[in-house]
């Protein structure tokens, strides 16, 4: 996914797409240590698209903590 359709999605869809990668990303660690090395690219794209929906949760909790400390002043 691209960072833009991560930024559409709120923070309760945002972490449940983020518990779904990491069960994915374990299913494929799992299957290349036993040698099925088919799931290689899979693995590369879903360790970006982790980084990405991270990255923008991250920018998400920056702004609300910004528009709070605004609010506080």
């Amino acid at each position: 996914m691209k960072a833009d359709d991560f930024r559409n999605l709120n923070s309760a869809e945002l972490a449940g797409k983020a518990k779904d990668i990491e069960e994915q990303l374990f299913r494929l660690r799992f299957q290349i240590s036993l040698g099925q090395a088919d799931g290689i690219k899979k693995y590369r794209a879903l360790r970006k698209d982790r980084a990405r929906l991270l990255t923008v949760l991250r920018q998400n909790e920056a702004v609300s903590a910004t528009a709070a400390a605004e609010k506080g002043n």
